[in-house]
């Protein structure tokens, strides 16, 4: 079966989540073995002060398809994501957080999706999200009907950390957010360029170590801050090559 697949990256991003790491790198390892033996996770530490960078280090010299990227200073999730990004090196690049928030043999169905429907990135929304609590409920609803109207997007979970996309079009996206507006700008940017998004649901597994790094205001506001100046490029159009419109 594995010789049915293209070769799959990983990109994990982590800032201080020492608790999650053995249980997600032996989660992720599984499931790309499951698919195809060529395979890479890489694992981008975003300054972490509790030894993340460490145990992933420590854990690739079992399993050298598991390597640890580092910034040396704080990017938060949109620099964080692009240096991960730029260090895959595989056909398929899939996207997720250290706590694994849904079943990882849903790549698999991913996969399939994007080749059988030959989309360029494939788009995973939650069934259901009353588990986070009314605040963020809320805040998700309007998050996502903004993006939906103003980024002229029909995706129903646009934050939601499961994609899986083509890595040939990245150089077409030109990704510029530093926070987590990385997702609606990836998200938008492949639909403008005019390339094929497609979506499914998932059940969801909320955290059950720490918080969100969405939850607070501060990461709120950045988004908002980068959805006003970058939605311009965000949803001009552009022909493939580039050359611009």
């Amino acid at each position: 079966m594995a010789d049915a697949y293209p070769s799959i990256s990983a990109v994990i991003p982590m800032h201080n989540e020492a608790p999650y790491v053995p249980r997600c790198l032996d989660a992720v390892t599984a499931a790309l073995a499951a698919l195809t033996p060529d395979f890479e996770v890489v694992v981008v530490d975003d300054a972490s002060n509790d030894g993340t960078g460490d145990l992933v280090r420590a854990y690739s010299q079992h399993e050298p398809r598991v390597r640890c990227v580092r910034n040396d200073i704080n990017l938060t999730l949109g620099g964080t994501l692009r240096h991960g990004f730029g260090a895959a090196t595989k056909d398929l690049v899939f996207y997720t957080d250290a706590d694994l928030p849904f079943d990882l043999g849903l790549v698999e169905k991913a996969v399939r999706l994007l080749r059988f429907q030959e989309a360029d990135l494939v788009v995973a929304y939650r069934f259901t999200r009353t588990e986070e609590g009314v605040l963020r409920t809320v805040y998700s609803f309007f998050y996502n009907s903004l993006v939906r109207i103003l980024l002229k997007v029909r995706v129903r979970d646009i934050n939601f950390s499961f994609k899986l996309f083509r890595r040939a079009i990245l150089p077409d996206l030109e990704l510029k957010s530093g926070g987590s507006f990385i997702d609606a700008e990836l998200v938008a940017k492949t639909i403008h360029r005019g390339y094929r998004v497609i979506q499914f649901g998932v059940d969801y597994f909320p955290r059950s170590i720490g918080v969100s790094k969405l939850s607070s205001f501060r990461v709120i506001f950045r988004i908002l801050r980068e959805f006003l100046s970058l939605r311009g490029e965000t949803v001009r159009r552009r022909p493939r090559d580039g050359t611009g419109a």
